[in-house]
């Protein structure tokens, strides 16, 4: 078992706050991970029918059988238990209490801000970095392989094969999260939905098209698209507003929080389709971004990245506010350095009166540009 970049900020947490709630897609390792942070806390599933039958029926009964707290996964199935989880909390002056685990947002969400608001420290576990697969002892996975196989724990610490392994994540998720959220009952629509979303990846989210071509409404993909975002299968990566005397584009991008599972969706099956699928650039940019999200998200940092786009088509891909500072990034998939690599980023510095920025691809040759625009292999740059 891996050590999580994750684990030093749940501690914190859990010193913070008298209720802990560790949320993100399933199958990215949360129960195993607060049984390991937290070895003396007793574990209960709520996808346990017996254990989901008391908490439903009798909460009270349920939660006073842990006088000293617990270990609660998958808590989004007994929405109920949360009004009588507030009223322990509140006589209690221990923090870290329970510890809940959960992998629909949604549900989550609402819950909380019900009954738990300010009593409760929220931490998304994503699935791994690139360093956390790393130490697998799988360092020597080349870009297209590690977007192939993707980073949900298992595929690495049981040397799953991938193909399979997402097939039937790709199902069970569709025929268990989709229906506990929506009651979806044409899966079959749904899965076909997901491909189409699949097939838009690194694009600029369009509602209509996608409606038009799923043969559903409009309404209704906005509503899917909100399971989508809730189960955190797709991020929605918002505009950068601010228009430095420019028209600027305001519709999101679509992207995926796992590429392995967007391949999957693809039907691209090994490294050699992807090397001349015209995803592939799509993939790469959405890898990136991702290692990008899942570092902020381990170190508790504020996930202020956008992407910057004017009327006129000069487009940046990622672009980090830190309150002081722009920071523009371009991702390349190519292994060779181009000077038109630099273009978009010198015309966003431009246009806002900004300095600096980074080129990401797949090269070795790394250097800073007299601009002062660095050029890093994807293994070496923020992220």
């Amino acid at each position: 078992m891996i050590i999580r970049e994750i684990e030093s900020l749940i501690k914190e947490y859990s010193q913070q706050f008298r209720s802990l709630l560790v949320v993100g897609p399933r199958q990215t390792g949360k129960s195993t991970l607060v049984k390991k942070v937290f070895p003396n806390k007793p574990y209960v599933s709520l996808e346990n029918p017996d254990e989901r039958l008391l908490a439903e029926n009798d909460p009270r009964a349920f939660l006073n059988r842990f006088p000293k707290g617990a270990i609660l996964d998958e808590v989004q199935r007994t929405p109920l238990i949360f009004n009588y989880l507030q009223e322990i909390i509140d006589n209690s002056n221990e923090d870290g209490l329970f510890i809940l685990t959960g992998s629909n947002n949604l549900l989550l969400q609402s819950n909380i801000s019900q009954s738990l608001a300010g009593r409760i420290g929220i931490i998304d576990l994503l699935p791994l970095t690139f360093q956390e697969i790393e130490k697998f002892g799988e360092n020597n996975f080349s870009l297209n392989e590690l977007i192939l196989k993707g980073s949900y724990p298992e595929i690495y610490d049981k040397k799953r094969n991938p193909i399979l392994w997402y097939s039937s994540y790709i199902r069970t998720y569709v025929e268990r999260d989709v229906r506990l959220i929506k009651n979806i009952e044409n899966t079959l629509l749904f899965t076909k939905f997901l491909k189409i979303c699949a097939g838009r990846v690194g694009q600029q989210l369009n509602v209509s098209a996608i409606s038009n071509e799923c043969g559903i409404e409009v309404k209704t993909v906005n509503s899917w698209l909100s399971v989508l975002e809730s189960t955190y299968v797709i991020k929605l990566l918002q505009p950068y507003f601010k228009s430095f005397n420019k028209r600027v584009v305001k519709a999101p991008k679509l992207y995926f929080y796992d590429t392995g599972l967007v391949c999957s969706l693809l039907n691209i099956k090994n490294t050699n389709e992807l090397s001349f699928s015209h995803f592939r650039g799509a993939l790469v940019e959405n890898f990136v971004l991702m290692e990008l999200v899942k570092k902020m998200k381990n170190k508790g940092v504020s996930e202020n990245i956008y992407y910057w786009r004017d009327n006129k088509g000069v487009e940046v891909d990622i672009l980090i506010d830190d309150g002081n500072q722009l920071l523009p990034i371009e991702i390349k998939s190519a292994q060779t350095f181009n000077n038109n690599f630099l273009a978009n980023i010198k015309k966003f510095n431009s246009y806002a009166n900004n300095t600096g920025g980074q080129v990401i691809y797949d090269g070795d040759l790394e250097f800073e540009t007299e601009n002062g625009i660095a050029v890093k292999n994807w293994r070496n740059a923020i992220i």
